[in-house]
């Protein structure tokens, strides 16, 4: 059995964990890929005290690493699209194959990158791009292969699932968690990219891609992120049966793909409603399985690392066999992927959540309800709390049948320009997920 020689770029959480996987775990590992899989070169800017590199040649310079002649399989864990992709590119220029867990990367960059590969005859891998540990781009490229992927749900940003877990479980307010989070280190020192759904964006765009048989398209990502939750949104949620989680939502139908990233009011009983913390999980809905839910670690060093070492057994698996890729980068052959049209968020219809301070006086709730009817939006509930002593204006809070999000757009701004009714209008979107 020739041994598949690793060189890793980046030795911090994912990288180290990468490297103590391959060592701890060598026997299994090798049994598995029916070849030694063993790491020759490392680089990194410093040495991580984690790991020990006795054996290995260590370089300071990356480049180094992508245009060694001893390395089969490049693994890139330094992150960002700009250094990152030029590495991916050299390596796979050198005739090496690639292993990655950059989601921003492959979503913004993928096509480009898998037609280069392509052309080099060697392939790209990115299962720790998505979910962590979860294997769900797998489950997506192969599990699955057999059905037509009706839509798919996911929670995949674990620091917004821990914040929206928190304030609904303590009441307490996002700025507190989010606080909490950075410095339990779920959160970075700039989350904007956590809870303003740009990294669960880059995740949607590599599933739907996955599922649907289209082209990387992050621009087309509709993104919503959870600042403007507050604990009483999750409050009223509870009391009408529902959670509210931070979804990545794709969907196919007969106007095209649906992809958004928002918050979302789900009934408490569904499976998604119930994953909570730093988890992450996706649910499928496929036209021969039904549904099926893929649950677990979303980040960390030793889950990130299991799907990246999962991907060089893979690797070395089909180098074993003299093959370079069993299965397309995208799930479905280059020919095969379709360029299908993204649905205008104006026109994606959803039942609506709707949260405004109106006065507490007669006619408010009809001139409400009026405004609705004209954009022939069916209210299906309404709650009005009462007021406290001396408050003027009272909660109202309104579940809607569903609408196009254009309807329901016009509606909250005529709602916002009533004198009895104060400040902007929460709305967030609800959907049922059966599963």
């Amino acid at each position: 059995m020739q041994a598949v020689r690793i060189g890793i770029c980046g030795l911090g959480t994912v990288g180290s964990g990468t490297f103590n996987v391959l060592r701890e775990n060598a026997g299994e590992i090798a049994a598995r890929a029916q070849a030694p899989v063993l790491v020759v070169h490392v680089g990194a800017r410093r040495d991580n005290p984690a790991c020990d590199l006795t054996g290995v040649r260590v370089s300071r310079d990356i480049f180094a690493v992508a245009t060694d002649p001893e390395v089969d399989v490049l693994v890139e864990l330094i992150g960002g699209t700009t250094v990152a992709r030029e590495l991916i590119e050299t390596a796979i220029r050198a005739g090496k194959h690639v292993v990655t867990a950059n989601k921003a990367l492959i979503a913004e960059f993928g096509n480009e990158l898998f037609a280069l590969a392509a052309e080099y005859n060697v392939a790209v891998r990115y299962e720790a791009a998505v979910a962590g540990g979860i294997p769900i781009i797998k489950a997506l490229r192969e599990g699955l292969a057999g059905n037509r992927i009706e839509w798919l749900a996911g929670i995949i940003n674990g620091t917004g699932n821990f914040i929206l877990s928190e304030m609904r479980d303590h009441g307490r307010e996002f700025a507190d968690v989010l606080a909490e989070a950075q410095a339990l280190g779920y959160a970075e020192a700039d989350p904007t990219f956590d809870v303003e759904g740009i990294d669960a964006a880059h995740k949607l765009v590599i599933l739907a891609s996955l599922a649907f048989g289209i082209p990387l398209q992050f621009s087309s990502v509709y993104t919503e992120g959870i600042t403007g939750v507050t604990p009483q949104d999750l409050r009223y949620a509870e009391e009408l049966g529902y959670r509210i989680k931070h979804l990545g939502i794709a969907k196919q139908g007969d106007r095209g793909v649906e992809l958004r990233v928002h918050p979302t009011l789900i009934p408490a009983d569904r499976l998604l409603a119930n994953v909570n913390g730093v988890k992450n999980a996706v649910l499928v809905e496929g036209s021969a399985v039904g549904s099926t839910l893929y649950y677990g670690a979303g980040a960390g060093g030793k889950p990130t690392a299991s799907a990246v070492v999962a991907d060089l057994v893979d690797l070395a698996r089909d180098l074993s066999a003299g093959q370079i890729s069993r299965v397309p980068s995208l799930s479905f052959c280059h020919e095969s992927l379709q360029d299908l049209p993204i649905v205008p968020m104006a026109e994606v219809e959803t039942s609506w959540y709707l949260r405004m301070e109106a006065d507490d006086r007669p006619g408010v709730l009809s001139r409400i309800a009026t405004i609705f009817s004209d954009q022939g939006i069916s209210i299906e509930a309404l709650i009005q709390k009462a007021p406290q002593a001396g408050q003027t204006r009272v909660p109202l809070i309104v579940l809607t049948n569903r609408a196009p999000q254009g309807k329901v757009d016009i509606a909250v701004q005529q709602i916002e320009e009533l004198d009895s009714v104060a400040g902007r209008v929460t709305r967030i979107r609800v959907e049922v997920l059966d599963g």
